[in-house]
């Protein structure tokens, strides 16, 4: 008897895993001004001098990351060539959700040696997690790069940016050096930053801008190439790829995605070749799977905000001020057997972060001295698709 997957004799993919978000490219593209900044800025480890401190700002989806990984790979292979560089350790932490002390401790715990205990969860201060921290650092010597990624997200971030790079100067380090690479998608973390850090922080600052259309098909030209079977990808498909994410945000991971999805949509349409017609299709494919990771990564009353928002939507009722939104919400909350939030302040609060994050549209309304000032708000997304996003969340079980 056949089995399921017994009629598959062939594939338009010959290298998927090019098309995967997790991908790392051997060559950058189209980032030639950026690279050329970052070298600069880390040119001082081949001569054995203290780094520079680098921040990265961009939307997501523009090569920060990308671009960091590349660095740090040819900087550790570039300083094996040269007599007066140190050895070169990098470590990467990912700052979103984390506290200061478990940042500090993560940090710890990479440097230990094989068979230490681990530096505690609990019982200590971040006091004491920077002074092993610095132990630990001189112990093994060199040139430390410290790169966070999402570093906007870090509570007590002042604290991080400056302690840690003026560790040497102040003699908390002798015997290694220590550079910070921060990467942030917002474009003003720095101005949220304390005085005195930005004093003495010192750091190169290298913006990346979103993608052309012209960039955006250089780049999908290339991943085309490398996972695509010789003469399967239409130069249509990538060029309707480029226009559409270009036109979006500039994101290169979105055209990506459409490019990986429309030669999906190809395969199981049995179709030979991917065009611009699949591309068209696995649009609005990739627009739902972004917008559910987004929902799903809000938190649990910041969800039920937005489905709230969507049953107004739908009722042709918006936009609506923030007590209509809150009588309703508590009903929503109530019916997936949560408790709501009791006061109308953090509804306002929560409100106010999701028109911040672009979930919601917000107008401000000004009667005078009789009507007051207010705002009101209005889903700026599908309601369909997001009360279906939630039905699909609420009907999943929990880990």
């Amino acid at each position: 008897m056949a089995g399921p997957f017994s009629d598959i004799e062939r594939s338009i993919f010959v290298s998927k895993e090019v098309l995967s978000e997790d991908h790392q490219p051997d060559q950058i593209l189209e980032r030639d001004e950026e690279i050329d900044q970052y070298r600069h800025a880390l040119q001082d480890v081949l001569f054995g001098r203290t780094p520079q401190n680098v921040m990265l700002y961009g939307k997501a989806g523009l090569g920060k990351t990308a671009v960091t990984t590349y660095m740090m790979e040819a900087l550790q292979d570039e300083v094996t060539k040269r007599p007066d560089a140190d050895d070169v350790h990098v470590h990467e932490l990912n700052c979103n959700g984390k506290s200061l002390y478990t940042v500090v401790r993560t940090l710890v715990n990479g440097l230990l040696p094989e068979h230490a205990s681990e530096f505690p969860k609990r019982g200590l201060g971040t006091a004491d997690a920077f002074e092993e921290l610095y132990t630990q650092l001189d112990r093994i010597g060199g040139t430390h790069l410290v790169v966070f990624d999402e570093i906007d997200h870090l509570d007590d971030v002042d604290t991080l940016l400056y302690e840690l790079p003026r560790a040497r100067s102040i003699g908390h380090i002798t015997n290694s050096k220590v550079g910070v690479i921060g990467i942030s998608n917002n474009y003003t973390f720095r101005q949220s930053l304390s005085p005195k850090v930005k004093d003495t922080l010192m750091e190169t600052e290298i913006s990346f801008s979103p993608y052309d259309a012209s960039e955006l098909r250089t780049i999908l030209a290339d991943r085309a190439d490398r996972a695509f079977v010789e003469g399967t990808c239409d130069d249509s498909a990538i060029a309707r790829a480029a226009a559409i994410a270009a036109k979006d945000r500039g994101n290169a991971r979105q055209a990506i995605d459409l490019l990986r999805v429309g030669g999906e949509v190809a395969t199981r349409g049995d179709d030979e070749r991917v065009d611009d017609s699949h591309i068209v299709k696995a649009q609005e494919l990739v627009q739902r799977g972004r917008l559910r990771n987004r929902i799903r990564d809000q938190t649990q009353h910041a969800q039920l905000l937005l489905e709230t928002a969507a049953y107004i939507e739908q009722q042709g009722e918006s936009p609506a001020r923030s007590r209509t939104i809150k009588d309703r919400y508590e009903a929503v909350a109530e019916s997936h057997a949560v408790d709501p939030l009791t006061t109308l302040k953090s509804i306002q609060n929560h409100l106010s972060d999701l028109h911040m994050l672009g979930f919601l549209q917000r107008r401000d309304r000004n009667h005078g001295e009789g009507g007051g000032r207010y705002y009101e708000y209005q889903l700026d997304l599908d309601p369909q698709i997001v009360v279906e996003i939630r039905q699909e969340a609420e009907a999943k079980p929990s880990p």
